[in-house]
């Protein structure tokens, strides 16, 4: 293959694709943490227990993330990549419009009011990235595909960043509902501009069967690439959706007057934004996508260890290891790109967006692990053995997967 110059380089990379992508992938994760920033003072101001609501109403969206990826992954394969940009960043965006009038609604069961509209967000806030990176995975040459991939995630990501800085400028939680809403119905006008991916246009009018999910399960080694796809993810959200999100829950043990989830939240997006910006450089710097993730998971679990077990006793040094581990788990966009890598075109969008989301969608499962946990040990504890497991997990599948860095993905299965 033709060596690209460095300005043909730099036009890949800074595709409209990439570009549109990276602008979505910021709202959605705007979007997506804007709940875990919000949910004390929003469940305080409704009237609602922040820890207990807030547990339910949290699981509710990850459940909705768990079927949205199913629905927009099968979507995304038999009618485009581009169906599921314009789809479902039209559902999360009325949602979450809807989450800022809140206030207004019948306070009769306003609990599940909240839920549902959660649940409906997290519905479409499940096709954004896997359509995302499946688009750019295909437009680019595969020697910048981990670049261009990071670049959607590292941007993406400062969506989180902007969503706390939102939330106290804004003067109100529900006023940053409504801001992230109106920016998306925004991009969709920008949409407008985007072409659908070449490979998939390849085999669009073919009789190949397209977006089978059933079929990740009638396959052993497609299953086993499958499984271990979604394990070497699973400790981005063990990361936020406990140390950060559940952050005031480690304050009393570790003799913390105080930690903001949404201030955790932040600092841990603020490092994975880096993270991701620097993982595809690693990936090409090794000419591997598994080594990448697995010198990053190492780093990651380091800083683990040290924040629960090495006198984390001020509020400041909280959130630096929350940086830390926003560092090593900013592997997100090299873990959905090998997702994207390990299956064929009439299933990558199937996979690259059902795999994250199965990831957000146990986040319930680590959550009920927690708290049973905390009837027998410490918090401390109670976090140090669900991360043992899902370290152990995404180990094992990080060294164990199929390598795909420089592969061709004009292929079916």
């Amino acid at each position: 293959m033709q060596e690209l110059s460095t300005s043909s380089k730099l036009k890949y990379i800074f595709s409209i694709p990439v570009i549109i992508s990276a602008l979505g992938y910021f709202v959605d994760i705007y979007d997506l943490l804007l709940f875990g920033i919000v949910r004390i003072p929003s469940l305080k101001a409704l009237g609602l227990n922040p820890d207990v609501d807030g547990t339910f109403i949290l699981n509710c969206q990850m459940v909705g993330l768990l079927i949205g990826g199913v629905f927009w992954g099968i979507f995304g394969d038999k009618k485009g990549r581009l169906s599921v940009l314009f789809g479902s960043i039209l559902v999360y965006s009325l949602a979450n419009i809807a989450c800022g009038f809140l206030p207004y609604f019948p306070k009769e069961n306003l609990v599940y009011s909240y839920a549902g509209l959660r649940f409906i967000a997290g519905v479409g806030l499940a096709g954004e990235l896997g359509a995302g990176i499946t688009l750019v995975s295909e437009s680019l040459p595969k020697n910048l595909r981990a670049i261009g991939t990071s670049v959607v995630a590292g941007f993406g990501l400062m969506g989180a960043v902007v969503a706390q800085l939102t939330v106290e400028l804004s003067g109100g939680w529900n006023i940053s509902y409504i801001i992230g809403g109106v920016l998306g119905i925004m991009l969709l006008f920008l949409r407008i501009s985007v072409s659908e991916s070449g490979i998939y246009k390849n085999i669009e009018h073919k009789t190949v069967p397209k977006g089978n999910f059933l079929s990740f399960f009638t396959h052993k080694d497609r299953l086993i690439r499958y499984l271990k796809c979604i394990a070497v993810g699973l400790p981005t959200w063990y990361c936020i959706g406990i140390l950060a999100v559940l952050a005031n829950q480690f304050a009393p043990e570790l003799k913390i007057k105080d930690l903001n989830p949404g201030k955790a939240i932040m600092w841990a997006y603020i490092g994975i934004s880096v993270g991701d910006l620097s993982s595809g450089f690693i990936s090409q710097a090794l000419k591997s996508r598994k080594m990448a993730i697995f010198y990053m998971l190492l780093f990651t679990i380091i800083g683990v260890a040290i924040m629960l077990f090495g006198n984390t006793n001020t509020e400041t040094k909280y959130y630096i290891f929350c940086v830390w581990l926003g560092l090593g788990t900013g592997y997100w966009a090299m873990f959905v790109t090998l997702a994207a890598e390990q299956f064929g075109t009439n299933i990558r969008n199937t996979a690259t967006t059902t795999v994250p989301n199965m990831v957000r969608g146990l986040v319930p499962v680590m959550i009920l692990a927690f708290d049973l946990l905390k009837n027998n040990f410490t918090v401390v504890v109670s976090a140090a053995i669900v991360g043992a497991v899902v370290f152990g997990l995404a180990f094992y599948s990080a060294l164990t997967i199929s390598e795909t860095h420089n592969k061709d993905l004009e292929f079916t299965e």
